[in-house]
Parts: structure tokens; C-alpha cells; sequence
């Protein structure tokens, strides 16, 4: 049976939204929300935040999570994943899920684990859904396109397809922020170089897309949100309200 660890990249000081994972939604943390709702998926072993802010810990452990101090001198939240789980006994998967994903829903994580677990030449999967053409033009959404067989070809802040011949009804879609990783993967994209379009666009996958490597779209129609600007909260809000999941943490 594979071993499979979930991480959740948290820290202070973003330039969108700087104390963004203590953001108050329903009377939670957002990482507190993020955090109780991966724990309800039974795939996974255990639980981590990763983190290199000392209030965080703290936060974490005040409401009987575990986390783990991180540097503060990683270039992404992907390699600051890949830095905490050097940390911990080695495992299978590792599952790289955002802090700014309150609304996740454990089946989620599961659908992006399970191409690793069926294929062994998939060694890494970005979640993704479907999007109008309104929220695709959305620059705090990362827009993916990927082949006939679900392998990602780019990703970028703008919206693409293009709508250069006019139809805005061809389907969009922006990343969800659950990244499976097989163990081995992760080492390897820590051990990469930081790519030009990483730098760019400032997507984290876009390095392994630029040394050649594949990633498997897998798609989710869970409605999920993340916060990327203090306005997000309002949106995420009214969701979580009405969200039967709220009741079981």
C-alpha cells in the first residue's frame, strides 16, 4: 500500500494578501480550514503544514495540526514542500496542496492522487476546472491547456485558448491547487534550476514543463475557490456557509 503524506505550503508577507492563512472564514483559519478538510481524506497517511514563519507553528499547533519549519529561502511553494518532506519518514506520494484552497474537498485529492496510482509513468498531476470565459480572464487564475491524452502543454496567467476568432464558449481551464507528486518526482523538481517562463508567469509547474517533463490534467467539478486577494474571502465565504463538510471539523 503507498504511502501518501499530504503538505500544505503556508506563509506571511504576500504581496497580494500578507497575513493571508490567518484569514478569518466561518470562524476558522483559512489554514485551519485547509488543513482539518485534508485530514478527512482517508487516502492520506498524514498531514503537514510546511512553513517558515514561527506563528504559523504555533497557529498550527494550537488546534492540534502538525507542521514543520521550513527556510526562507525557497523560490516556490513546491520547493519549500519538497524541503519539509526531506523531513519526515519517505513516502510514496507526496501531495502538494495549497493554503489558499479552503473549500478542497477530500474526494479532490483523491482524484489527483489516483493517475499516479494507476499509471507508473505519471509522476506528476495538476488538478484542474472547468471555467467561463469571465473568471479565465482572471490573472490571479492559472489557465492550463493540455493535449488529447491529459497531458498539460502550458499554463499561464492570461486566458488561452485565445478568442482571437471570436468564441468565447470554448471551454477554459485554471488550476486547482492540489499537486500530487510521486516522492522521487518532487526531489527532482527541487534539485531543477528556476526556468525562465517559471519566472514569468510565476507558476510552479512551468519548470518541469520546461526541462521536458509531463504532467497529467485531471479534471474536477467540485466548486472550489481559492483566495488569492483579501476579496476572495466574501466569495469563499457564502460557499462554506451552505457546505456540509464544514459540520465533520
Amino acid at each position: 500500500m503507498k504511502k501518501i503524506v499530504c503538505i500544505i505550503p503556508a506563509r506571511l508577507g504576500s504581496y497580494r494578501f500578507k497575513d493571508k492563512p490567518f484569514a478569518d472564514i466561518c470562524g476558522k483559519s483559512m489554514i485551519e480550514h485547509v488543513y482539518k478538510r485534508a485530514k478527512l481524506c482517508t487516502m492520506l497517511t498524514e498531514v503537514y503544514v510546511a512553513t517558515p514563519n514561527q506563528e504559523i507553528v504555533d497557529h498550527v499547533n494550537n488546534f492540534n495540526g502538525k507542521a514543520i519549519l521550513t527556510d526562507d529561502n525557497v523560490r516556490r511553494a513546491s520547493d519549500r514542500v519538497a524541503q519539509a518532506a526531506m523531513k519526515i519518514e519517505e513516502a510514496d506520494i507526496i501531495v502538494n496542496l495549497q493554503g489558499d484552497e479552503p473549500l478542497v474537498h477530500p474526494k479532490m485529492i483523491e482524484i489527483a492522487v489516483e493517475p499516479i496510482l494507476n499509471d507508473p509513468t505519471v509522476s506528476a498531476v495538476n488538478l484542474v476546472k472547468k471555467v467561463n470565459y469571465d473568471e479565465a480572464n482572471n490573472i490571479h487564475e492559472v489557465k492550463v491547456v493540455f493535449d488529447i491524452d491529459y497531458n498539460t502543454l502550458f499554463l499561464t496567467r492570461e486566458p488561452i485558448p485565445s478568442k482571437f476568432m471570436g468564441d468565447k464558449s470554448f471551454p477554459y481551464y485554471i488550476q486547482v491547487c492540489v499537486f500530487p507528486f510521486t516522492y522521487d518526482s518532487l526531489q527532482e523538481y527541487t534539485e531543477l534550476k528556476s526556468t525562465p517562463l517559471e519566472e514569468i508567469e510565476s507558476i510552479d509547474f512551468l519548470r518541469f514543463l520546461e526541462n521536458g517533463k509531463k504532467i497529467k490534467a485531471v479534471e474536477t467539478d467540485f466548486e472550489t475557490y481559492s483566495v488569492d486577494i483579501p476579496s476572495d474571502i466574501g466569495k469563499v465565504t457564502k460557499v462554506m456557509e451552505k457546505d456540509p463538510l464544514l459540520k465533520l471539523y
